[in-house]
């Protein structure tokens, strides 16, 4: 019972994080393996696990997801779903290693490239993906996702920042949406593929809901001066966290 509570409080804070600037994924994965979880399931479960936080999360950020004009949603909405799941028929097929090894790097990229977005005004107005750009770059980061996970709200803020985006919530609101439904297609394709652990899923599931509401409302009421830190607060974190478990 004490595991499966910890569990429960992993996919509470992971749920509000995903909702704040993502990275959720790593505390769940992480806490499944801590517990004697198989990497493969760990993950699986773990996507599982956040899929209806996010859901929530998707919900709270309605307003914000409505008033996008800078990207054709419907195009990233159709790539995300194609790249969350072939990701996951990735998981299922190759080992966590290749990957795994990667994460850090994203991180540390991912981080940068919203911290030089938001900061280099001028410098990154000139750097700008163009839209197809930005729609390789989506597809990358949803096969990533799909596969993965962990770090992918940094990575997606990242991409929507050099494409010109500044208005944080929307850029939220979007990149949960997108989170979402690439996790769609993998929850469907680890769920058919008996990935998933489902007493430990189910409760994390529970409180990954809380967690993702709350972390979009109490993101929304934020400075976005002070969210912005904060996100790159949560990235460098991670990326100190990832380089050193390595070794």
């Amino acid at each position: 019972m004490l595991v499966l509570a910890l569990l429960m409080l992993a996919a509470f804070v992971s749920g509000v994080l995903n909702a704040i600037a993502g990275g959720g994924a790593f505390i769940t994965f992480s806490a499944l393996l801590l517990a004697g979880m198989m990497p493969v399931s760990a993950n699986a479960s773990s996507t599982v696990a956040l899929f209806p936080g996010q859901a929530a999360s998707t919900w709270a950020y309605r307003a914000n997801i409505r008033s996008v004009e800078e990207v054709n949603v419907a195009a990233f909405v159709a790539i995300s779903v194609v790249g969350g799941g072939l990701g996951a028929i990735l998981l299922i097929v190759t080992p966590n290693a290749v990957f795994a090894g990667l994460v850090p790097w994203l991180l540390l990229f991912a981080t940068l490239v919203f911290a030089f977005g938001s900061y280099a005004r001028r410098l990154s107005d000139r750097l700008r993906l163009g839209g197809r750009g930005v729609l390789v770059v989506q597809f990358v980061i949803s096969v990533y996702g799909g596969y993965f996970g962990g770090g992918i709200g940094l990575l997606m803020l990242a991409a929507l920042t050099l494409f010109g985006m500044r208005d944080l919530h929307a850029m939220n609101g979007l990149r949960i949406l997108l989170a979402t439904l690439m996790n769609a297609a993998a929850v469907a394709t680890f769920v058919l593929s008996g990935a998933v652990s489902w007493t430990e899923t189910a409760a994390m599931a529970i409180a990954a809901v809380g967690g993702g509401y709350a972390g979009a409302l109490a993101a929304k009421r934020v400075d976005p001066v002070l969210l912005k830190r904060l996100i790159i607060g949560i990235g460098a974190a991670l990326t100190v966290y990832f380089f050193w478990i390595r070794h």
